[in-house]
């Protein structure tokens, strides 16, 4: 145990740039934007330059970005709901409320961040997506105001989601201080979006033409193997195979999506200033879960691919945090003691998530040696700072890949002689997480299944 700890703090510097101390006692806002289906490399800062997103590149300058951000695991095809839990309760995916091995306090209203932060003094306000969220979190809020975008009247025009968020955003932060409201606030804006069906306001579409759209690094027309769930709802909203010309249209769509909600951000991040809220704010930025769109022949968040479903984009800036870029292992369920400890509130016993702001302040690099993340009962993986490891266990495959040399994954070594130790020990490092997550599903079965695909026509 001392040799992790001494690890934890003695360990090589990853982050870029210095990160100050914030000592002020006056608690902070907090602006938490909780994107939909958004990737890890889902803006022009992060990685894919055909987009523009000005607003939200200038919070990555001015932020720290945790370039290693994942959340945990489904145990459904709808990775948002899970997602969300975890993060409004700090509990890993097999403790959620309604999970098999969840604790007796799971489902307690009073532990939900919303309710810690208002008895820290907060005013909460949500405004996003109705469904495949946690219901009982967003009930927790003292303002909870759903937007569904389903196009059935004129008010809800999925089009006009993004500029919705806007306006009612400014109108709470307008009202505050028409009302001489003095409680700082904790503002969980979770559209959805770029989540499909895919659509935005006209001129943002237009700045998209799919002909010139680069095709995702790993794109292929077809999965190699079954994985276990090849048929899901998001795979199928693509034909198989794959086609370029599909692709790079749903591409140009999410853009467009993503360029829309910037620009609507903007108009939240010009009434802070407005107001002189935005030196008083903390914001974060993140997404639920990660979208394949084209990568290794699949659309979905169904998988464990660094660039499909549970790599997640998250970037923290504010008061006493300078800009950085973090290479620490973090879950999203990290961000509720990381607001709480900000915000001065009690993190309840059962919340497993560990605090950011000893990275975001410089005095740690890390927190964790290894991240592992699931799906279903057919897939797992672990990974540390250089190696993944993703096992099958329904089909018996295993893959084992040298992020370091290979960050799409697309150099599969788990056959190969020479990485035959790395693999037995990623493959314990695995069942050591399953274990103290509490996670008991097999990673061998007795009677796997053929791993050949053949896709529907």
């Amino acid at each position: 145990m001392l040799l992790r700890w001494l690890a934890m703090f003695l360990a090589p510097v990853w982050m870029t740039g210095f990160i100050a101390s914030h000592t002020t006692a006056e608690q902070l806002n907090i602006l938490h934007i909780h994107l939909d289906d958004l990737r890890a490399d889902g803006l022009h800062s992060l990685g894919t330059e055909v987009l523009v997103t000005p607003n939200l590149d200038r919070l990555v300058q001015r932020g720290v970005s945790f370039t290693r951000c994942y959340t945990m695991g489904s145990m459904i095809g709808a990775v948002c709901t899970p997602s969300r839990t975890m993060l409004l309760t700090g509990r890993s995916w097999q403790r959620i409320p309604g999970a098999r091995n969840a604790l007796p306090d799971a489902d307690d209203p009073k532990t939900f961040l919303p309710k810690i932060l208002e008895a820290a003094g907060y005013q909460t306000w949500h405004m996003g997506k109705p469904g495949n969220s946690f219901a009982p979190g967003i009930a927790a809020f003292e303002t909870n105001i759903k937007d569904g975008g389903d196009g059935k009247d004129p008010e809800s025009n999925r089009e006009l989601a993004s500029r919705r968020l806007a306006d009612q955003s400014i109108t709470f932060l307008k009202s505050r201080q028409a009302s001489g409201e003095m409680r700082p606030f904790y503002m969980y804006l979770a559209p959805q979006v770029p989540h499909d069906p895919r659509i935005a306001e006209p001129h943002f579409h237009s700045m998209y033409s799919p002909e010139k759209i680069p095709l995702p690094k790993a794109f292929l027309p077809l999965h190699p193997f079954d994985n276990g769930e090849m048929t899901v709802r998001d795979e199928k909203l693509a034909p198989w195979p794959r086609t370029p010309e599909d692709t790079r249209q749903q591409l140009a769509d999410y853009y467009a999506c993503i360029s829309c909600l910037d620009h609507h951000v903007g108009r939240i991040f010009d009434e802070l200033r407005a107001l002189d809220q935005w030196d008083k704010t903390l914001i974060v930025f993140s997404s639920d879960n990660g979208l394949s769109m084209g990568e290794h022949g699949l659309f979905g968040k169904q998988n464990l691919y660094e660039f499909g479903g549970m790599h997640v984009p998250l970037v923290i800036a504010g008061p006493g945090i300078s800009p950085g870029e973090s290479r620490a292992l973090v879950y999203l369920m990290d961000l509720y003691p990381t607001l709480a400890e900000y915000a001065g509130a009690t993190v309840p016993q059962g919340v497993e998530g560990q605090s950011l702001r000893g990275i975001l302040e410089g005095r740690h690099t890390k927190t964790r040696e290894w991240l592992y993340t699931g799906y279903r009962d057919c897939m797992r993986s672990i990974r540390d700072d250089r190696w993944k490891l993703i096992r099958y266990p329904l089909v018996d495959r295993t893959q084992l890949f040298d992020l370091d040399a290979d960050p799409r994954e697309q150099n599969d070594l788990s056959n190969r002689p020479e990485y035959a130790t790395k693999l037995e020990e990623m493959m314990s490092a695995l069942e050591r997480e399953m274990k103290s997550f509490r996670d008991d599903h097999p990673l061998h079965v007795s009677d796997p299944k053929p791993s050949e695909w053949n896709p529907p026509q």
